[in-house]
């Protein structure tokens, strides 16, 4: 709520802000002494300078950002491109900030689901007619939709994360269980069945799985398009309600059933971080670990030698191996100066053999389809092959582009979600929060 209205109260200012520039902008023109944005000199010397604010923090995905920014630079003395390091951690904050201060970074990277509100604020370029046929083609419609909100597009969607199973290969051997591929996945059933052969091996209060449920309305509601779960529905008024239904209970009743009727999954790790959990699973106390498949590389890093893992896909429903996703995006800043030149150094970034480079360094996949078809990225060693089978099936977070989602999220869906798991509500009782005090806050944000 508090992040809420921090925006409302910096649009306020921002709108003002607008107002008074272009006031003096009319006070040069009448002078004389005005120039546009686009005729506006940056050092003196001709040559354009763009800023990209570049979150990679993992130092492969780091080492590959740099490299492609020098690569551009040593090819484009015109054009030369600032590296930015900026942080996951504070990135709405500070690009609100910076947005309203008018020093936005030209380029932005950052998540689709933080971009709805800088959208619709008109902070972000439209990027429809800056961007090349090659480039919208090679990226499917599912993946644009991510970054489509009102008439525009707002982000090229270029790295994505499915959730899939770490698994202790040798566990799974020893319990004699039916190892899951994504032509064969599990269904939720047979996840549920399997944990507990899974358990009943390995016995002294270990646990066949380790949910890591510290953020648990992304967790739920992504992997819940597998069952048939939406929960967000768009009317033909485009207003978005929420609705509760069976397939929407099938994810998170099979997580509740796991930790509280089979004891099949650990309740200690319900508010951990998928990090947390990676001790314990090389350890042996977990068999298998739901996590992003970019913590396939802190397993690399991490696990003992001679740790026998795998990578399988997320189990199956009425929806087949579907689940939502948010896909890193790169943006150009609305204010920027110079729009054109960043589109130029968008569209040699992320060239099909560069955005292979970016998706090795962080341990995800591409959203180009001619990237995704690159042999680097089906080998079968850490997974890789797996991860590019079920990237065909990946579809945007339910709640991609609803107005409202982070303050339902924060003040509503995540408290429930909690008590849920830990046993304290039941599933009417988290129905009447998610829907009827869901609404409420939605409504507030539809009202014309």
């Amino acid at each position: 709520m508090r992040r809420v209205r921090r925006l409302a109260q910096a649009r306020r200012f921002g709108r003002a802000r607008r107002f008074a520039t272009a006031v003096a902008a009319a006070a040069l023109l009448l002078t004389g002494s005005a120039c546009t944005a686009d005729q506006r000199p940056d050092d003196g010397s001709g040559v354009v300078r763009l800023r990209f604010q570049s979150l990679a923090w993992q130092q492969e995905s780091v080492d590959a950002n740099k490299q492609l920014v020098a690569e551009w630079n040593a090819a484009h003395p015109d054009i030369q491109v600032d590296y930015v390091q900026g942080s996951w951690d504070s990135v709405h904050d500070q690009l609100l900030t910076s947005f309203e201060g008018g020093e936005a970074p030209d380029l932005v990277h950052d998540a689709s689901d933080d971009l709805a509100d800088f959208a619709y604020g008109g902070y972000l370029a439209d990027l429809r007619p800056l961007l090349s046929v090659r480039l919208r083609a090679d990226i499917p419609a599912e993946s644009w939709r991510t970054t489509t909100f009102g008439d525009g597009v707002y982000g090229v969607p270029f790295l994505q994360e499915p959730r899939m199973i770490m698994a202790n290969r040798k566990l799974l051997a020893d319990a004699g269980v039916r190892v899951p591929t994504a032509e064969q996945p599990w269904s939720w059933e047979e996840f549920r069945s399997v944990a507990k052969d899974l358990t009943k091996m390995m016995g002294g209060g270990r646990y066949a799985v380790a949910w890591p449920l510290k953020e648990p309305v992304s967790v739920s509601l992504n992997l819940g398009l597998s069952a048939g779960g939406r929960l967000f529905h768009r009317g033909a008024d485009d207003k978005v309600t929420l609705r509760f239904e069976d397939a929407d209970a099938v994810v998170p009743g099979t997580i509740r059933a796991m930790v509280g009727t089979d004891r099949t999954a650990s309740p200690a790790t319900l508010g951990s971080g998928g990090s947390d959990t990676l001790p314990g699973f090389f350890g042996g106390r977990y068999a298998m670990v739901p996590l992003g498949f970019s913590y396939r590389q802190q397993i690399v890093q991490q696990a003992p030698e001679g740790f026998d893992w795998t990578v399988l896909p997320a189990p199956a429903g009425a929806g087949g191996l579907a689940q939502g996703v948010s896909p890193q995006t790169l943006s150009i800043a609305a204010d920027s100066p110079h729009k054109k030149e960043a589109a130029a150094f968008l569209e040699f970034f992320l060239q099909p053999r560069n955005t292979v480079r970016l998706a090795l360094g962080d341990w995800m996949l591409p959203t180009s389809t001619t990237a995704l078809a690159d042999p680097a990225l089906h080998t079968p060693e850490f997974g890789w092959a797996t991860g590019a089978a079920v990237a065909q099936a990946l579809r945007p977070a339910p709640a991609q582009s609803v107005r409202g989602y982070p303050e339902w999220k924060d003040k509503v869906a995540t408290p429930a979600f909690q008590e849920y798991y830990s046993g304290a509500i039941g599933t009417e009782e988290l129905r009447r929060r998610l829907v009827t005090d869901g609404n409420r806050v939605l409504a507030r944000y539809q009202r014309d």
